[in-house]
């Protein structure tokens, strides 16, 4: 969904296991997001200088990542080194300890080696710190600290502040700071809903952020720093032309409370849960038509989805996490004036677990991997070098792996969505098994010039289409004709697509999208699926003035949708240019959807007076 032709946008969560995003930014150089990728999944800067140099700097990402996988593959160990020295420098280990594990256990004690080179790792690493006390055997795509704090549901309502969440986090291996802040920006109050009526089977929505949030949170923040170190100084950028920054003082507010994000994040209510809200007083602004959809990463940064709100009309964050509809985490905030009654799910529903959705693989998986969901869908997937290691240190065992490795494994699978794909096997989700779980039809991104890491690419920006047609969905029996609408940072069409799902009919949509790759993705599916209506396309939301806006709608007869999401490079994901938030270059386009929003509702107020 980018909107200028040097930077794909990133539009992703702040949470820890949802890396959504590894791209450049307008100021980085594609040596230097190839470096920093590369170094995310662990290799070391020798190698990757080397690789880089072999191939060439402008060589693909994974053609690299063969090259470093070869240098592994074929080290022949040298007259100083053992073959049990090579064998598990191969799987990425520290020399020094290895040759400590052989003295202590003796070399040919291959599986007591392993299990001491894997604890010790652990030890050193914050995110894989060992605690007798931890359940790592959690079904959902969270980590659940069961042993640290009940779930949410299960305690007390005063027995956060009892367990001392910074001291649990502390014993985690995080440091008070990072502890603090983290208490800070996730709180522990209620989100507030603006004078919402809940009608539930259940007494209320559980209000607590439980220590597993907080730790998630953590994390993430650890690795958007790391990726900060890769990026140029700021006043080094090149400007970027005839940008319009759109600064506006907030609305009046009716509460100045401040958002928090709700535990369980399942917004106004989803299909499988008992929990609906079945009625919400909109302000007056943002009753008149036309309807108006707007969504982003729900974990910005403090203050993020306040302004938000109040540039759209007071209007509450509906915040939603794509697990409860599909078998993959999402989580987003959506800012929408739709009615919330009567929402139905498009069919056949989406499956609600892995081994559902992927059939295919459930024979291969071992019991021991107590996954049901996977994580947010990344824009990459993990190195080849990886799943080699993995398949290493469990064929260090004869029989079940130790606990030790099991932690390792499950660990680098949550992280990088990994699956089973035969005995001591494991590789990343392809492609056309990404399409599906987000909701799209198969093929939608092949073909068409599109390589392998651009359909990542693309759909790792895109929305969870389920979960957006879910929300869509009340439209139908209100444009029964068809409806016209305005597609802000559409990217590859996920908007679109829930529409065609839940068959209503678009008798136009106007796409302003900058990627022309993505735009072509919309063209095809439009083609393919016989839509008789009008696809206009524009490239740049800045294209989009005031006359432009006036004339598309005299021309079509107005709007009755606008749709989108801007980018969030300054709010969250492992490409965040800075920490500046919406005013920040990239997620300051958020504010061009406000300006043309503003302009589609006075436009169709004048309208209707003749």
């Amino acid at each position: 969904m980018a909107q200028d032709g040097s930077a794909e946008w990133n539009t992703d969560d702040d949470l820890y296991f949802e890396i959504d995003n590894f791209q450049s930014s307008p100021a980085v150089t594609s040596s230097d997001h190839m470096f920093a990728t590369l170094v995310d999944m662990g290799f070391s800067d020798d190698v990757i200088s080397r690789a880089i140099q072999e191939n060439g700097p402008n060589a693909e990402t994974s053609a690299i990542i063969d090259t470093i996988s070869k240098y592994s593959m074929n080290c022949e160990p040298s007259s100083s080194k053992s073959k049990t020295i090579d064998h598990f420098l191969a799987m990425g280990f520290d020399e020094e300890k290895i040759i400590k594990a052989i003295q202590k256990y003796g070399e040919e004690n291959m599986e007591e080696i392993a299990n001491a080179l894997l604890s010790s790792e652990a030890d050193t690493s914050p995110i894989m710190k060992e605690e007798d006390n931890i359940d790592w055997s959690d079904s959902d795509d969270e980590m659940n600290y069961s042993g640290l704090l009940s779930l949410d549901d299960e305690k007390d309502p005063d027995s956060f502040d009892s367990c001392n969440p910074l001291s649990s986090l502390v014993k985690m291996g995080f440091s008070e700071l990072e502890a603090s802040l983290a208490i800070e920006r996730c709180g522990r109050v209620p989100v507030y809903f603006f004078g919402l009526h809940v009608s539930s089977q259940r007494s209320s929505i559980r209000n607590n952020v439980s220590i597993a949030d907080l730790a998630d949170f953590i994390c993430a923040a650890q690795i958007a720093r790391e990726f900060d170190e890769f990026h140029t100084d700021p006043e080094e950028q090149k400007p970027r032309q005839n940008i319009k920054k759109r600064r506006k003082e907030p609305r009046p507010s009716a509460n100045d409370q401040p958002l928090r994000l709700p535990n369980p994040m399942i917004g106004f209510g989803v299909p499988n849960e008992s929990v609906f809200i079945t009625h919400r007083s909109l302000p007056a602004l943002a009753r008149a038509p036309p309807y108006f959809y707007y969504e982003n990463v729900a974990c910005a940064p403090k203050g993020v989805w306040e302004t938000i709100s109040s540039h759209l009309y007071d209007i509450a964050p509906e915040f939603v996490d794509s697990k409860y509809i599909c078998a993959a985490a999402r989580k987003r905030g959506y800012v929408h004036n739709l009615p919330i009654c009567n929402r139905y799910q498009i069919q056949p529903a989406p499956k609600l677990t892995i081994q559902e959705a992927l059939p295919h693989i459930g024979r291969r998986w071992p019991t021991w991997d107590t996954r049901t969901k996977l994580n947010c869908i990344l824009t990459v997937n993990a190195s080849a070098q990886l799943t080699k290691r993995i398949r290493l240190a469990l064929e260090a065992h004869t029989g079940e792996p130790s606990e030790a490795t099991k932690r390792y494994v499950i660990e680098q699978c949550r992280r990088w969505n990994l699956v089973w794909v035969g005995k001591n096997k494991v590789a990343p989700l392809d492609v056309d098994e990404i399409e599906s779980l987000l909701g799209f039809p198969k093929y939608h991104t092949r073909g068409g010039g599109m390589s392998t890491t651009d359909r990542l690419k693309s759909l790792g920006n895109s929305f969870q289409v389920d979960t957006v047609a879910y929300h869509l969905s009340v439209l139908k029996p209100l444009f029964p004709d068809g409806i016209n609408v305005l597609s802000l940072f559409t990217g590859i069409g996920g908007g679109e697509v829930a529409l065609q799902r839940l068959q209503i009919p678009m008798k136009t949509v106007v796409t302003v999208e900058i990627s022309k790759k993505n735009r072509t993705i919309l063209s095809d599916f439009w083609k393919q699926t016989n839509q008789k209506g009008v696809l206009e396309e524009i490239e740049d939301v800045r294209d989009l003035t005031k006359d432009k806006i006036v004339e598309l709608m005299n021309r079509f007869g107005g709007f009755d949708l606008v749709i989108g999401g801007s980018p969030c490079n300054n709010l969250a994901g492992g490409n965040r240019v800075n920490r500046s938030g919406l005013e920040g270059e990239q997620s300051s386009l958020f504010f061009e959807y406000c300006r043309i929003l503003d302009v589609v509702r006075e436009t169709t107020k004048e309208m209707r007076r003749y």
